[in-house]
């Protein structure tokens, strides 16, 4: 019996000669990383510049860029307010007098509750807060009749806000007054305290011109008798 004559071998393929690619340095490996040029250590690739943009990017986002930089506040508007009309002025008005108001009419011979019933056609209630009275007891015996005409029963007494109760300079208490309550008018002749209540919304100026009382800031269809300019 004749045996099995073997095959042919397999054939054993060679593999590829590896690229250049492919071989590793085995002491680059140990040795450090090098980072481009201008680069900082610990920076990760980043340059001198960009770590600096990111320094004053973070400082200006935290709030310590620019020093002494205080926040901004936006006072609260009165719900009274639509737009710069006020709602909360109507008939009895409530006058509130300046110490000069109460002495340029006792001048032009004008009496406070009359007069602006003649201006307005409306009834009327003077107000005087406790600063302009001790202004009035200040200024001394020259204007005992001012002081006099403030301690009249028909002018309404108003104590000063919180915060202002040992200030005696009028002005501040006054615009103090009506800028936490929008229902006054204020009757005053300083120019000074007529420019820091214009900038209030919604506050009428009560004030003399030709030995009567006018009234700015208040719509034509209620000023009444009050002489338009």
């Amino acid at each position: 019996m004749s045996r099995p004559r073997p095959g042919p071998a397999p054939s054993v393929v060679a593999a590829p000669p590896p690229t250049p690619s492919a071989w590793v340095d085995r002491a680059s490996l140990s040795a450090p990383r090098r980072l481009p040029w201008g680069c900082a250590p610990g920076t990760h690739g980043l340059t001198r510049r960009d770590a600096t943009s990111a320094r004053r990017r973070d400082a200006k986002n935290s709030g310590k860029g620019k020093k002494g930089q205080e926040a901004r506040q936006v006072e609260k508007v009165s719900s009274a307010l639509f737009f710069k009309y006020n709602e909360a002025l109507g008939p009895p008005y409530r006058v509130l007098i300046d110490t000069n108001f109460i002495n340029f009419s006792i001048k032009n011979k004008i009496d406070l509750v009359q007069g602006m019933v003649d201006c307005l056609y409306a009834k009327c209630v003077p107000c005087i807060c406790d600063a302009v009275m001790a202004e009035l007891e200040k200024l001394g015996e020259k204007y005992r009749v001012a002081l006099k005409l403030a301690k009249d029963k028909r002018l309404e007494r108003i104590p000063n806000p919180p915060g202002t109760s040992n200030q005696t300079y009028a002005d501040d208490v006054l615009v103090e007054i009506v800028k936490q309550h929008r229902c006054y008018i204020v009757a005053t002749c300083d120019r000074d305290l007529k420019r820091r209540i214009r900038k209030i919304p919604g506050v009428p100026i009560m004030y003399i011109h030709n030995h009567r009382y006018s009234i700015e800031r208040l719509p034509e269809a209620t000023m009444g008798g009050a002489p338009r300019i």
